[in-house]
Protein backbone atom coordinates (compact mmCIF):
# COMPACT_ATOMS: atom_id res chain seq x y z
CA UNK A 1 0.00 0.00 0.00
CA UNK A 2 2.80 2.42 0.87
CA UNK A 3 4.46 1.87 -2.51
CA UNK A 4 1.11 2.36 -4.26
CA UNK A 5 0.46 5.68 -2.50
CA UNK A 6 3.99 6.87 -3.22
CA UNK A 7 3.50 6.07 -6.90
CA UNK A 8 0.31 8.18 -6.98
CA UNK A 9 2.15 11.17 -5.54
CA UNK A 10 4.33 11.27 -8.65
CA UNK A 11 1.48 10.96 -11.16
CA UNK A 12 0.54 14.04 -13.17
CA UNK A 13 -3.21 14.38 -13.64
CA UNK A 14 -5.52 16.78 -15.41
CA UNK A 15 -8.23 18.57 -13.45
CA UNK A 16 -11.50 16.69 -13.05
CA UNK A 17 -13.95 19.27 -14.33
CA UNK A 18 -14.18 21.41 -17.46
CA UNK A 19 -10.62 22.65 -18.15
CA UNK A 20 -12.18 26.00 -19.08
CA UNK A 21 -12.73 26.55 -15.34
CA UNK A 22 -9.31 27.55 -13.97
CA UNK A 23 -8.21 26.10 -10.65
CA UNK A 24 -8.13 29.65 -9.30
CA UNK A 25 -11.94 29.53 -9.37
CA UNK A 26 -12.10 26.49 -7.06
CA UNK A 27 -12.71 26.95 -3.35
CA UNK A 28 -12.83 24.49 -0.43
CA UNK A 29 -16.16 23.87 1.28
CA UNK A 30 -16.81 22.31 4.68
CA UNK A 31 -19.99 20.23 4.96
CA UNK A 32 -18.97 18.46 8.16
CA UNK A 33 -20.97 18.28 11.36
CA UNK A 34 -18.31 20.48 13.00
CA UNK A 35 -19.06 23.42 10.70
CA UNK A 36 -21.03 25.78 12.93
CA UNK A 37 -22.28 27.70 9.88
CA UNK A 38 -24.49 24.69 9.16
CA UNK A 39 -26.17 24.71 12.57
CA UNK A 40 -29.91 24.89 12.06
CA UNK A 41 -29.57 24.31 8.30
CA UNK A 42 -31.26 21.25 6.81
CA UNK A 43 -28.30 20.46 4.59
CA UNK A 44 -29.87 17.12 3.51
CA UNK A 45 -32.35 19.11 1.43
CA UNK A 46 -30.88 19.54 -2.08
CA UNK A 47 -32.33 23.05 -2.41
CA UNK A 48 -30.96 24.13 0.96
CA UNK A 49 -27.60 22.54 0.20
CA UNK A 50 -27.47 24.33 -3.16
CA UNK A 51 -28.18 27.68 -1.50
CA UNK A 52 -25.34 27.09 0.96
CA UNK A 53 -22.95 26.05 -1.83
CA UNK A 54 -23.94 29.17 -3.80
CA UNK A 55 -23.17 31.35 -0.79
CA UNK A 56 -19.71 29.78 -0.49
CA UNK A 57 -19.05 30.27 -4.21
CA UNK A 58 -20.21 33.90 -4.23
CA UNK A 59 -18.26 34.74 -1.06
CA UNK A 60 -15.07 33.35 -2.57
CA UNK A 61 -15.60 34.46 -6.17
CA UNK A 62 -15.49 30.81 -7.27
CA UNK A 63 -17.23 28.46 -9.69
CA UNK A 64 -16.47 25.11 -8.06
CA UNK A 65 -16.57 24.14 -4.37
CA UNK A 66 -14.72 20.99 -3.37
CA UNK A 67 -13.83 18.82 -0.38
CA UNK A 68 -15.28 16.19 1.89
CA UNK A 69 -12.82 13.33 2.30
CA UNK A 70 -13.58 11.52 5.60
CA UNK A 71 -16.01 14.28 6.61
CA UNK A 72 -18.72 13.25 9.03
CA UNK A 73 -21.85 14.81 7.55
CA UNK A 74 -25.53 15.43 8.20
CA UNK A 75 -26.04 15.41 4.43
CA UNK A 76 -27.57 11.92 4.61
CA UNK A 77 -29.97 12.56 7.50
CA UNK A 78 -33.48 11.24 7.04
CA UNK A 79 -32.47 8.66 4.44
CA UNK A 80 -33.31 5.14 5.60
CA UNK A 81 -30.48 3.62 3.57
CA UNK A 82 -27.97 5.49 5.74
CA UNK A 83 -29.80 5.17 9.06
CA UNK A 84 -31.27 1.65 8.93
CA UNK A 85 -28.80 0.17 11.44
CA UNK A 86 -27.81 1.04 15.00
CA UNK A 87 -24.82 2.94 13.66
CA UNK A 88 -25.55 5.39 10.85
CA UNK A 89 -23.39 5.77 7.76
CA UNK A 90 -22.19 9.35 7.62
CA UNK A 91 -18.42 9.35 6.89
CA UNK A 92 -17.74 10.45 3.31
CA UNK A 93 -15.12 8.45 1.40
CA UNK A 94 -14.49 10.62 -1.65
CA UNK A 95 -14.05 14.23 -2.66
CA UNK A 96 -17.06 16.16 -3.96
CA UNK A 97 -16.87 18.87 -6.61
CA UNK A 98 -19.98 21.05 -6.48
CA UNK A 99 -20.75 22.74 -9.79
CA UNK A 100 -23.60 23.30 -12.22
CA UNK A 101 -25.45 20.41 -13.84
CA UNK A 102 -24.04 19.78 -17.30
CA UNK A 103 -20.46 20.63 -16.29
CA UNK A 104 -18.00 18.38 -18.10
CA UNK A 105 -16.18 15.67 -16.15
CA UNK A 106 -12.69 14.89 -17.45
CA UNK A 107 -10.65 11.71 -17.06
CA UNK A 108 -7.74 12.74 -14.79
CA UNK A 109 -5.55 9.95 -16.20
CA UNK A 110 -5.86 7.19 -18.78
CA UNK A 111 -8.25 4.40 -17.88
CA UNK A 112 -10.77 1.95 -19.26
CA UNK A 113 -14.40 1.48 -18.27
CA UNK A 114 -14.59 -1.26 -15.67
CA UNK A 115 -18.35 -0.94 -15.12
CA UNK A 116 -21.20 1.54 -15.00
CA UNK A 117 -24.86 1.70 -14.01
CA UNK A 118 -27.60 3.98 -12.83
CA UNK A 119 -27.77 3.62 -9.03
CA UNK A 120 -31.19 5.20 -8.89
CA UNK A 121 -32.15 4.60 -5.24
CA UNK A 122 -32.71 7.87 -3.38
CA UNK A 123 -29.46 8.96 -1.74
CA UNK A 124 -27.26 6.81 -4.00
CA UNK A 125 -25.06 7.98 -6.91
CA UNK A 126 -27.48 8.01 -9.81
CA UNK A 127 -25.56 7.37 -13.06
CA UNK A 128 -22.08 6.10 -12.13
CA UNK A 129 -18.88 5.20 -13.99
CA UNK A 130 -15.94 3.21 -12.61
CA UNK A 131 -12.62 3.38 -14.49
CA UNK A 132 -9.84 0.83 -14.17
CA UNK A 133 -6.24 2.08 -14.20
CA UNK A 134 -2.87 0.38 -14.44
CA UNK A 135 0.11 2.12 -12.91
CA UNK A 136 3.53 0.47 -12.79
CA UNK A 137 1.99 -2.97 -12.57
CA UNK A 138 -0.65 -1.97 -10.01
CA UNK A 139 -4.38 -1.91 -10.78
CA UNK A 140 -6.70 0.56 -9.06
CA UNK A 141 -10.03 2.22 -9.76
CA UNK A 142 -11.67 5.64 -9.80
CA UNK A 143 -15.41 6.15 -9.30
CA UNK A 144 -17.46 9.03 -10.72
CA UNK A 145 -20.95 9.47 -9.28
CA UNK A 146 -23.94 11.80 -9.78
CA UNK A 147 -23.58 11.99 -13.56
CA UNK A 148 -26.13 12.69 -16.26
CA UNK A 149 -28.00 9.77 -17.89
CA UNK A 150 -26.39 10.69 -21.21
CA UNK A 151 -22.99 9.93 -19.68
CA UNK A 152 -23.72 6.20 -19.64
CA UNK A 153 -26.20 5.87 -22.51
CA UNK A 154 -23.62 4.77 -25.10
CA UNK A 155 -20.88 3.53 -22.80
CA UNK A 156 -19.39 0.03 -22.93
CA UNK A 157 -17.08 -2.00 -20.71
CA UNK A 158 -13.48 -1.73 -21.89
CA UNK A 159 -13.88 1.68 -23.54
CA UNK A 160 -10.63 3.60 -23.11
CA UNK A 161 -10.55 7.23 -22.02
CA UNK A 162 -7.32 9.08 -22.51
CA UNK A 163 -6.10 11.53 -19.90
CA UNK A 164 -7.93 14.83 -20.36
CA UNK A 165 -10.73 13.33 -22.44
CA UNK A 166 -14.32 14.22 -21.56
CA UNK A 167 -15.78 11.32 -19.60
CA UNK A 168 -19.23 12.56 -18.58
CA UNK A 169 -21.33 15.51 -17.48
CA UNK A 170 -22.89 16.29 -14.11
CA UNK A 171 -26.51 15.31 -13.55
CA UNK A 172 -29.42 17.34 -12.24
CA UNK A 173 -30.95 16.77 -8.80
CA UNK A 174 -33.74 14.57 -10.15
CA UNK A 175 -31.32 12.09 -11.75
CA UNK A 176 -28.53 12.23 -9.16
CA UNK A 177 -31.13 11.06 -6.64
CA UNK A 178 -31.72 14.03 -4.37
CA UNK A 179 -28.47 15.97 -4.17
CA UNK A 180 -27.45 19.37 -5.44
CA UNK A 181 -25.41 18.87 -8.65
CA UNK A 182 -21.88 17.67 -7.98
CA UNK A 183 -19.30 15.04 -8.82
CA UNK A 184 -18.41 12.39 -6.27
CA UNK A 185 -14.85 11.23 -7.04
CA UNK A 186 -13.34 8.28 -5.18
CA UNK A 187 -10.14 6.25 -5.32
CA UNK A 188 -10.60 2.50 -4.76
CA UNK A 189 -7.88 -0.11 -4.39
CA UNK A 190 -10.12 -3.22 -4.28
CA UNK A 191 -13.69 -3.14 -5.65
CA UNK A 192 -14.50 -6.31 -3.72
CA UNK A 193 -16.33 -7.76 -6.70
CA UNK A 194 -18.73 -4.86 -7.14
CA UNK A 195 -19.89 -3.60 -10.52
CA UNK A 196 -20.93 -0.03 -11.25
CA UNK A 197 -21.19 0.81 -7.57
CA UNK A 198 -19.13 0.95 -4.38
CA UNK A 199 -19.87 2.50 -0.95
CA UNK A 200 -19.13 6.20 -0.87
CA UNK A 201 -20.16 6.65 2.76
CA UNK A 202 -19.29 4.42 5.71
CA UNK A 203 -19.86 4.02 9.45
CA UNK A 204 -17.34 5.36 11.95
CA UNK A 205 -16.51 1.79 12.98
CA UNK A 206 -15.51 1.01 9.36
CA UNK A 207 -13.18 3.94 8.78
CA UNK A 208 -9.94 2.00 9.31
CA UNK A 209 -10.77 -0.42 6.49
CA UNK A 210 -12.15 2.14 4.05
CA UNK A 211 -9.38 4.66 4.63
CA UNK A 212 -6.93 2.01 3.39
CA UNK A 213 -9.11 0.79 0.53
CA UNK A 214 -10.21 4.28 -0.52
CA UNK A 215 -7.19 6.57 -0.03
CA UNK A 216 -7.50 10.35 -0.03
CA UNK A 217 -8.13 11.39 -3.69
CA UNK A 218 -6.00 14.48 -3.04
CA UNK A 219 -2.95 12.20 -3.19
CA UNK A 220 -3.77 11.87 -6.87
CA UNK A 221 -5.43 15.23 -7.58
CA UNK A 222 -3.06 17.35 -5.48
CA UNK A 223 -5.76 19.91 -4.68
Amino acid sequence: MKAFLESLINVKTTQLLDPGIPLGLYTPVDLSVSNKALNGIHIASPDTCQRYIDQVLIRNGAMVAYGGYLEQRNLYSGNADFESHEERRDIHLGVDFWSEAGTEVVAPLKGEVHSYQNNATKGDYGPTIILKHRLRGTIFYTLYGHLSPESISELFVGKVFEQGETLATLGTTDVNVNYAPHLHFQLIVDLQGQQGDYPGVCRASEVDFYQKNCPDPNILLKM
